[in-house]
């Protein structure tokens, strides 16, 4: 494959000269009204079916996800809320155990960061922070906010508490260093959005077909930049309580099996990819 005449803007590299690298991020969330699913909305209100279909996430799908990125020995970037943590250390003791990297995410699923005032957040960052510790000893060094939904001081305030990376971006194919009050910051952007089990699947309502076509299509295109001297990062994101489910995880499997067909793929957790890009920059 001869080289692009038009490549990224910033040349770019992977360990070993990977044509792409791809990663897997499993959210593992809690809630406090209501989760992503309800038949019967129920603004402000609790809503138990809502909150039991946020439930399989521990019961059930964590521990199906994890058998399958055990089939292909791929370790995870898990991301726990928080309350998931206090609530469920068991999910996350085995999957760092296992050598997942863990990634900050918020307190609790349904209350974003831009609803807080800058003290409220830090403390909310401290105490997910903390909880995750507790729950499996590892620092999470990474941060994705709830639905994204940083707030302008999100950058600064995880940059003061010695975190490396954060995921609150949708502006790049290729992770970058930004400037925070406190720093440099990693930010690793929101490469899934076509491979996002929850946009794809629950919330869509689309086939579970859909996550195969768009990874198939996105994975191609790259790999394609890739061999032309332009690599680049694709990530599926499998939440524990929506991909653990037996419907999608066949289709969850033929991705992988189609990525591993290939050569020349770096399999690498988020915190891998941080550190590289630090390293490279620096």
């Amino acid at each position: 494959m001869s080289k692009t005449r038009f490549p990224h803007p910033r040349p770019w590299t992977w360990p070993n000269g990977a044509k792409i690298a791809l990663s897997v991020a499993v959210p593992f969330e809690a809630f406090n009204l209501r989760s992503q699913y309800a038949q019967k909305p129920k603004p402000g209100k609790r809503d138990p079916f809502s909150l039991s279909f946020a439930q399989y996430g521990w019961k059930s799908g964590a521990w199906r996800i994890l058998g399958l990125l055990d089939e292909f020995g791929i370790k995870g970037s898990m991301s726990p809320s928080g309350l998931a943590a206090v609530e469920h250390p068991g999910v996350l003791k085995t999957a760092a155990g296992e050598g997942y990297d863990m990634v900050g995410h918020g307190w609790v699923n349904d209350h974003d960061a831009t609803e807080q005032e800058m003290a409220s957040e830090l403390h909310d960052i401290r105490r997910c922070s903390a909880a995750i510790v507790e729950a499996c000893g590892l620092r999470p060094r990474g941060w994705v906010s709830p639905g994204n939904a940083g707030s302008p001081n999100t950058p600064d305030l995880l940059a003061g508490e010695g975190y490396l990376w954060h995921g609150d971006d949708a502006s790049d194919d290729l992770p970058f260093l930004a400037d925070t009050k406190n720093g440099k910051i990693v930010v690793l952007p929101k490469t899934n959005i076509p491979h996002n089990d929850l946009l794809m699947w629950l919330i869509s309502n689309n086939s579970p077909e859909v996550m195969w076509d768009n990874f198939k299509t996105t994975f191609d295109e790259l790999y394609t930049e890739g061999e032309a001297g332009s690599p680049k990062w694709i990530e599926l994101t499998l939440h524990s309580h929506v991909a653990g489910r037996a419907t999608l995880i066949p289709i969850i499997r033929k991705c992988l099996r189609y990525a591993a067909d290939h050569g020349d793929v770096w399999f690498a957790r988020k915190i891998d990819i941080a550190d590289w890009t630090l390293k490279r920059a620096t």
